[in-house]
């Protein structure tokens, strides 16, 4: 199996509602965020995909997420933004985006900080 990997990155702040301690308040992060794209075959030029094909789709849906305030806007304003659930979320958009039928997107990893993350895949 061919895997390739970008990584990009986003600032927001978000509240985690309902936990108990310093998250539950108002904070930011400079998050990071992986995507790791599979195919069995290569396309007619050798490639998973292009990087910048993959890159354009994903900055399509960070834009949404930057610099933003995550519990406002969809669908963080009623599920809590945490690393696991943005996660899903630029994994489930990525998907609706990146339809060709012989890739699959293998895993989306949030880092919300050197050494904390939380990734989502369909394995």
């Amino acid at each position: 199996m061919y895997e390739l990997m970008v990584h990009t990155n986003f600032s927001s702040a978000h509240s985690l509602r309902g936990y108990q301690g310093k998250c539950e308040a108002l904070h930011g992060h400079n998050w990071k965020v992986g995507v790791q794209i599979a195919t069995n075959t290569l396309d007619d030029l050798g490639m998973v995909i292009d990087f910048k094909v993959l890159k354009q789709n994903l900055h399509h849906i960070i834009q949404r997420l930057d610099h933003k305030h995550l519990n406002d806007i969809p669908p963080f304003d009623t599920i809590n933004p945490s690393s696991e659930n943005i996660a899903f979320y630029i994994f489930q958009e990525l998907k609706k985006l990146l339809t060709h039928e012989r890739i699959i997107i293998a895993r989306v990893t949030i880092w919300e900080s050197d050494d904390s993350c939380a990734s989502y895949s369909e394995k």
